[in-house]
């Protein structure tokens, strides 16, 4: 089985919202980028909800997100895993990353939303018990391309959340 590793975190100290996936899949751990696969929303989404062009080069998507106040990391920091699906993650290989630091380096951070299930899962199960963390969380539909049950427009419709009240 393949032992693979995360990505440090897109954020800044004045950060007030984080999007937490579980673990880069096997396109974006090849390019060193967060959602690198071409079919996968959350690129598309962002531009919708924020306006940070999906065709910009990486480096200046992550300005936007930093710029919008987004903090964007996965909850995983290694796991073994052949492929790219969450369903292939051997559950005793979990490393979670490093949240109490985190949390203390931004403390702005408001509220926490999920890409997807398995973030939701791995963060209850292996962050929470140290983290301690009473911060309000949603998890949204993922935006993988593995999703297929939810059209663009239902994940976009799902979340536009993450962009505030109206």
């Amino acid at each position: 089985m393949s032992r693979v590793h995360g990505f440090p975190p897109i954020a800044d100290r004045r950060a007030s919202l984080l999007i937490l996936g579980s673990m880069p899949g096997r396109q974006s751990l090849e390019v060193g980028q967060y959602y690198a696969h071409p079919r996968n929303a959350f690129w598309p989404i962002i531009d919708c909800v924020f306006g940070i062009d999906r065709h910009l080069p990486y480096e200046a998507r992550c300005r936007g997100l930093r710029m919008q106040r987004i903090a964007l990391w996965d909850v995983l920091k290694t796991c073994n895993r052949p492929g790219s699906l969450d369903a292939s993650i051997e559950p005793s290989s979990i490393v979670a990353n490093d949240f109490v630091t985190f949390f203390a380096e931004h403390p702005g951070i408001r509220a926490v939303y999920f890409n997807g299930q398995m973030a939701e899962q791995a963060f209850r199960r292996h962050v929470l018990p140290d983290a301690g963390s009473s911060l309000p969380t949603l998890r949204l539909p993922s935006t993988s391309p593995a999703n297929a049950s939810y059209s663009f427009e239902r994940k976009l419709a799902a979340w536009r959340v993450i962009s505030g009240p109206d």
